[in-house]
């Protein structure tokens, strides 16, 4: 049975076509607990054959493992799809705690090369800036990135986890195609500065966690009874205890909505996301939803076809403010921190 395509939109102003929603594929390598291969690549053989261009990766996820599995994909497909990659977090060997960040001009020449190693490509598309070292000048790390664009290895650039005055800095430095932060009805910390910035300089956002790491999707409601032992989710304050409990009342409205229109929560969730293009004058918004199965991927690529009403919209606002507990135990090297 054939699939539907998205739609495409151009990500920044002078940034490439892509489909409306993207894939992020950092699950299939860690965090979610453990995965079946064979079915990892068939949904990804599925973000193809649905027209979800843009998939995202980073050099971490899985301490490179994930870019090493995309590569016979990308060889594959290579001129179907838009490639992003990040670096800049640094994990140790001895320590799988460890979390450093590095953007200083000869780390980010190191990771380049062997991001393009791994991933068995000339160029990354887009590489993203994953997360902020406020030490080290934009004029150093965005001025490298741009070294990597006239050097051919690199042909945009994004950032991660940014504020709207980083952003700005930033472009002002070397165009800036994408941003990629956590935006969802749960996670709305991106509207105090950055949304405004992106809109402004023509910058397109691309939302990670759209569907609230999977607790939007109601696929479970306390991360410590309901989850793997491996799976991140259960050290994450919004997702276990009194906080999970209060936070999965909240779906409340999400569940009458996909209710009225026959959809499912998920569908919702993104839906309500794709949206913030129109209601905060945005060039660009594409969530990557995450996936390891060929028929989530066409239920979140189904979503690109609802729209909310104006009442719908209305009834989701409050959720965000309601939420309880922060996205990551350590908040320090989010772009919340530094607002």
């Amino acid at each position: 049975m054939s699939i539907e395509k998205i739609d495409r939109v151009r990500l920044g102003q002078d940034g490439p076509e892509v489909g409306v929603q993207g894939f992020g594929a950092m699950g299939i390598s860690e965090f979610y607990g453990d995965t079946d291969e064979a079915a990892a690549r068939d949904t990804l053989e599925a973000t193809v054959e649905a027209g979800v261009t843009l998939i995202d990766t980073a050099d971490i996820y899985g301490q490179g493992a994930n870019e090493t599995f995309l590569a016979p994909f990308v060889a594959a497909h290579r001129d179907e799809i838009m490639l992003a990659t990040k670096f800049s977090v640094e994990r140790r060997a001895d320590d799988e705690h460890y979390r450093g960040v590095r953007n200083d001009a000869p780390y980010i020449r190191q990771a380049v090369e062997a991001s393009l190693r791994r991933l068995n490509v000339d160029v990354i598309d887009l590489y993203y800036m994953h997360r902020r070292d406020p030490g080290v000048p934009f004029s150093e790390s965005v001025g490298a990135m741009g070294e990597l664009v006239t050097a051919g290895k690199v042909r945009y650039l994004g950032l991660s986890e940014v504020t709207g005055a980083e952003l700005r800095e930033a472009h002002a430095v070397h165009p800036i195609t994408a941003v990629q932060s956590e935006w969802s009805l749960f996670s709305r910390d991106v509207e105090r500065s950055l949304v405004g910035a992106a809109a402004d300089l023509g910058v397109g956002i691309v939302p990670y966690s759209p569907l609230g790491r999977g607790f939007l999707t109601g696929s479970f409601a306390d991360a410590s009874k309901d989850l793997a032992g491996s799976d991140f989710r259960k050290f994450q304050p919004r997702f276990t205890g009194d906080n999970a409990k209060a936070n999965a009342a909240l779906l409340e409205p999400v569940h009458k909505i996909a209710a009225a229109h026959g959809v499912t929560a998920a569908q919702v969730a993104l839906a309500w996301v794709q949206q913030r293009a129109e209601v905060h004058g945005l060039r660009a918004v594409v969530p990557i939803p995450g996936t390891r199965k060929r028929a989530r991927l066409i239920e979140n690529t189904g979503a690109t076809r609802l729209r909310l009403t104006g009442d719908e919209l209305a009834l989701l606002e409050p959720i965000a403010g309601e939420v309880k507990g922060d996205r990551y135990p350590d908040m320090s090297s989010t772009s919340t921190a530094r607002e």
